[in-house]
C-alpha cells in the first residue's frame, strides 16, 4: 500500500480557510434569509432555480438534479414551500410518472421581496472584499474544483 500524501502546512492552511469560510457563510446566508423571509437557504435555492425556468416549472427529478438535492430533500422542501403557498406540484402531462414544480404568483413576489437582502449580504460577506481580478480567480478556482466533482 502506498503511503498517504499529506497536505503540505501550505495545502493544509488553505483546506481549513475554505472550510471554516464555507460553514461561516452557509450560516450568514441562512440567517439572514431566515430573518427577512422565514426560509432556509435552501429554499431560496428552489425559488431561483424555479424563476429562471420556462415557465417557472421544472420536473421535479431535474429541479433534485440540478440543486444537487437528493429526491426526499427536495420532496420535504417543496412540500412546505408549497403549504406557504410558494410552489405548486402537478402530474407531467406527458408522463404521469413524473411531478413537476412550479414556482406560484405569490412564491415570485416572495423571491422578489427577498433577493435584495440576500444579495447584499452576498456582496457584504464575499465580493466587497475581493477585487475584480479576484473575482475572476474565485470563478476559475471553484470551475476547477466543480470539474472534479460535479458529474453533471
Amino acid at each position: 500500500m502506498a503511503s498517504p500524501r499529506w497536505l503540505t502546512p501550505q495545502e493544509q492552511a488553505a483546506w481549513r480557510a475554505y472550510l471554516i469560510s464555507n460553514q461561516l457563510l452557509d450560516e450568514a446566508l441562512d440567517r439572514q434569509l431566515q430573518h427577512d423571509a422565514g426560509m432556509p437557504h435552501a429554499y431560496y435555492w428552489i425559488l431561483v432555480a424555479l424563476s429562471e425556468a420556462p415557465e417557472h416549472t421544472m420536473r421535479m427529478s431535474d429541479l433534485a438534479r440540478r440543486l444537487r438535492y437528493s429526491q426526499s430533500r427536495l420532496t420535504h422542501a417543496v412540500t412546505s414551500m408549497e403549504r406557504r403557498g410558494w410552489v405548486r406540484r402537478r402530474r407531467c402531462p406527458s408522463d404521469a410518472r413524473s411531478l413537476l414544480a412550479t414556482l406560484t404568483p405569490e412564491g415570485m413576489r416572495t423571491l422578489v421581496d427577498t433577493a435584495p437582502g440576500h444579495v447584499e449580504e452576498v456582496r457584504s460577506r464575499v465580493f466587497d472584499r475581493l477585487s475584480p481580478e479576484q473575482v475572476t480567480q474565485l470563478k476559475e478556482i471553484c470551475e476547477l474544483i466543480l470539474d472534479g466533482l460535479d458529474p453533471l
